[in-house]
């Protein structure tokens, strides 16, 4: 990404294009969509209060590339930008008090199997570079993923919610009151709500933070 031949050489991105691609108005926590207004729902959402789930900017709007190539060509040039973005998101959204700062991050785990075919989990090396901004524990004990389930690309909804049926487990009785669950990018939300609902079973508050948001087309029109 470039502006008149503009280019960050510790990043790879052009700082206009950069600000350009973030969220410069508010967008529903919950599907994403794009607001007049400083709240955390849209009205559909409000009436189902689905999990908050903040990100910097939109997969689609230009930051997508960078994000994939994270988890896909192992490349994090723009991670310190992107995260330092999420917090600024973050601590908005704090200071409008809709959100509230939480104990703990914990990554979305990858299977044993992948994590060895990858090399890395990309969701931990995002909570551990927030976790080191933000001075917020890193948590990585009591929840496992335990079944080697297929890419969720290309899923239908009916499909993705199958495949991740007993996927994750999560240890009893965690001494934990709000926690946020790290990703690099959020889709349709399938995979965070399955971890979500063991913690709720807890009584254990969780928000979802990611570097992007691949909402359902036409939410920022």
């Amino acid at each position: 990404m470039c502006h008149q031949g503009i280019m960050l050489p510790d990043k790879g991105i052009c700082p206009v294009c950069f600000e350009f691609s973030l969220y410069h108005f508010p967008v529903c926590l919950g599907c994403g969509r794009k607001m007049f207004i400083d709240t955390d729902f849209c009205g559909g959402c409000l009436l189902t209060s689905p999990l908050k789930v903040v990100a910097p900017c939109s997969y689609h709007q230009g930051l997508g590339t960078f994000v994939a190539a994270m988890k896909y060509q192992a490349q994090f040039s723009a991670l310190d930008c992107l995260t330092d973005a999420l917090i600024n998101r973050i601590k908005t959204l704090e200071s409008k008090g809709l959100l509230i700062m939480l104990q703990v991050l914990i990554p979305v785990p990858l299977h044993s199997k992948r994590l060895r075919q990858r090399g890395f989990n990309q969701a931990w090396i995002i909570a551990n570079t927030l976790s080191k901004k933000l001075n917020i524990p890193l948590f990585t004990e009591g929840l496992s993923r335990i079944k080697n389930t297929l890419p969720q690309a290309g899923l239908s909804g009916k499909d993705r919610r199958q495949n991740l049926n007993n996927a994750f487990i999560l240890a009893e009785s965690l001494d934990l009151q709000r926690i946020a669950l790290i990703d690099d990018v959020v889709t349709t939300g399938t995979t965070v709500d399955a971890i979500a609902s063991l913690f709720q079973k807890q009584h254990i508050h969780v928000q979802v933070w990611c570097l992007a948001r691949a909402e359902a087309p036409g939410l920022l029109n």
